[in-house]
């Protein structure tokens, strides 16, 4: 009868052993598996936010638009193909030299010039003006919808303007900064963000 009972535990103990046998192989499976998909989680986090400096600052807001970025562009916009017609010349990158902006220029020339009395004076002052951006496309897009308001503001800034500003290149060096001043406050005003970084003089008149 001892002989029996023993016997019977025998198989007992290799189905337990067997068992917990199965149970650590899922267990492991479910750790690595997890650690994985963390892994793979955290990476495709880190593409999407890191790239480009992505999640810094406000996404509603105009971004800087890199040099690089701006080339990108023009390339994927630009034929490379080399086809019929085609010569090595229109193939060849753009050589870059030492210095220069970090970032890329935006340009938009305001359609209309600009005239006004000198301010204490019998002269009076006739601008073409453009402006220029270091951020992306909705920065002209703001002008643009606001360009009645901009030119108002302008035109304020030109009355403000005397004979010995505008007949010195100091003059008219200070005049673009308060150029750049009055329109950046009317976007500022508007939008909530400015983004002109210069004003350039396409024709400057004074009669």
């Amino acid at each position: 009868m001892a002989e029996d009972a023993t016997e019977d535990t025998k198989p007992k103990k290799k189905k337990g052993g067997f068992l917990k046998l199965i149970l650590l192989v899922i267990g492991l499976t479910v750790l690595i598996g997890g650690g994985v998909g963390g892994g793979l989680y955290a990476a495709q986090a880190g593409w999407l936010g890191g790239s480009g400096g992505g999640g810094a600052g406000n996404p509603d807001e105009p971004h800087l638009v890199p040099k690089s970025e701006q080339k990108r562009a023009a390339e994927a916009g630009g034929d490379h193909g080399g086809g019929e017609g085609g010569s090595d010349h229109d193939r060849t990158p753009t050589p870059e030299g030492e210095g220069g902006e970090e970032h890329a220029s935006n340009y938009y020339t305001l359609e209309k010039e600009f005239t006004s009395n000198l301010q204490n004076s019998v002269h009076f002052i006739q601008v073409g003006i453009a402006v220029a951006t270091h951020y992306d496309d909705r920065v002209i897009e703001n002008l643009r919808t606001h360009e009645i308001a901009v030119r108002s503001a302008v035109l304020m800034a030109l009355s403000e303007t005397t004979e010995d500003q505008v007949f010195t290149s100091q003059g008219k060096r200070q005049l673009q900064k308060r150029l750049v001043d009055a329109i950046n406050a009317v976007l500022k005003q508007k939008e909530g963000f400015g983004g002109i970084g210069n004003v350039y003089f396409t024709n400057f008149i004074v009669q």
